[in-house]
């Protein structure tokens, strides 16, 4: 995925992965401004339960403050 651009989102660098992923470091050219983008694996697609925690977790994350 490095180099590559997802809507407005050039992925930069792997961050890491776990179960529920994987995080990448991208550049938001809209706004010029670095950001995680997380990406739930091929094989949770489907997975309902797997999909909602996922957008449980993200709507969490856009509560956090991170001081830079």
């Amino acid at each position: 995925m490095l180099g590559q651009t997802i809507f407005h989102y050039k992925i930069i660098d792997k961050l890491g992965e776990g179960g529920m992923g994987e995080v990448f470091l991208a550049q938001d050219t809209s706004l010029d401004r670095k950001v995680a983008l997380k990406f739930l694996p091929d094989f949770m697609q489907e997975d309902l339960t797997a999909r909602k925690r996922f957008l449980r977790e993200a709507k969490s994350a856009c509560f956090s403050q991170h001081p830079t």
